[in-house]
């Protein structure tokens, strides 16, 4: 599927088409997050409680760095 970019008041965007938006189950006002991966970007609808688990994770990957660099050797 390709998608236009477009002006959108002062801002620059693309427009999900509806069939889109209802598979991803969003509506007008909803957050996404939008994902580099190795082939490409991924979009996807936000999901608190992941965004959640992702904080703690990343909390604890900064405190025990130095162990984890070891353990990843």
């Amino acid at each position: 599927m390709q998608l236009k970019v477009t002006t959108i008041g002062n801002s620059t965007g693309i427009v999900l088409p509806r069939e889109v938006l209802g598979r991803l189950k969003l509506e007008k006002g909803d957050t996404v997050h939008l994902i580099e991966t190795p082939n490409g970007y991924e979009l996807t609808a936000y999901d608190p409680s992941f965004a959640e688990e992702m904080a703690a994770a990343e909390g604890v990957m900064r405190t025990y760095r130095n162990a984890l660099k070891e353990l990843a050797k």
